[in-house]
């Protein structure tokens, strides 16, 4: 499941969208008012500025029998968009984002975050981080490879293919075979795994290639310092570099012509 080698990136990249978000103890003066400070110290990267508001369900307290519904209040989501749209900073009062459709390299996506929190930190003053994750979703499309015709058995690796990955099964006739697993790793990570065959919207069209799904979400729980969130995100990383390689064949990592960094 896990494979280390040499670190590529690529020139045909499958990637949707990748996420990294630090979760905090809640700090009621970011909903309280405008980020006015935080927006003008990232203002230059990311000049468009919008907000949402998301209606939580109340929630159930009590037990059976005697149970009621306490109402919870609204989450303010304050969103950055940098100017070519390729970047997004996501604000609430307990938890900060930073997600792009267009990766290319950690050591990019990582200064850009870098410098995101440090004026997140200077203007807020969080006390630590309560999790910190970093999720890489992948679509891989046999048409955009110029792999059409090549059943996913041939590109990737049979512990993410479920049933699909028997011999005596067609491909063709599974109407849905998806899979989740949750599982530890090594220096207090852990990983959310989502994967299978699947149709992707984008725009609200969905397109019709069937794609292969692999959704990674990598996180840290517990008390981490701001002093080493750079080296929790570095560790992170690394599981996600090396599962990512252990889930893809020689055949697909081929086909999405990886470049030695």
């Amino acid at each position: 499941m896990f494979y280390e080698a040499d670190r590529v990136i690529y020139a045909k990249p499958q990637l949707l969208e990748v996420i990294c978000q630090l979760r905090f103890p809640t700090i009621l003066s970011i909903s309280a008012k405008e980020p006015a400070e935080f927006q003008e110290l990232i203002r230059q990267d990311f000049p468009r500025y919008s907000r949402t508001i998301e209606k939580l369900p109340p929630k159930v307290l009590g037990q059976p029998g005697n149970m009621k519904l306490q109402e919870q209040p609204d989450v303010i989501n304050y969103q950055f968009l940098s100017g070519d749209g390729r970047w997004k900073v996501n604000l609430t009062n307990n938890f900060i984002a930073l997600a792009t459709p267009s990766y290319t390299r950690w050591e990019e996506f990582a200064a850009k975050l870098d410098e995101v929190l440090a004026q997140f930190i200077s203007v807020y003053h969080p006390a630590f981080f309560e999790r910190i994750g970093l999720r890489y979703i992948n679509a891989f499309s046999r048409k955009a490879l110029d792999l059409e015709g090549t059943p996913f058995v041939d590109l990737i690796e049979p512990g993410y293919l479920g049933l699909m990955g028997d011999e005596d099964v067609q491909e063709q006739s599974f109407q849905r075979v998806m899979q989740e697993a949750e599982m530890r790793l090594s220096g207090g990570c852990g990983l959310k795994l989502h994967c299978g065959p699947g149709m992707v919207k984008r725009n609200n069209v969905e397109d019709k290639e069937i794609k292969f799904i692999l959704d990674n979400d990598f996180f840290m729980n517990g008390k981490v310092e701001l002093p080493h969130t750079i080296a929790a995100l570095n560790t992170i990383h690394t599981h996600a570099d090396r599962t990512f390689r252990g889930a893809i064949t020689r055949e697909l990592h081929d086909a999405m012509e990886p470049q030695l960094l």
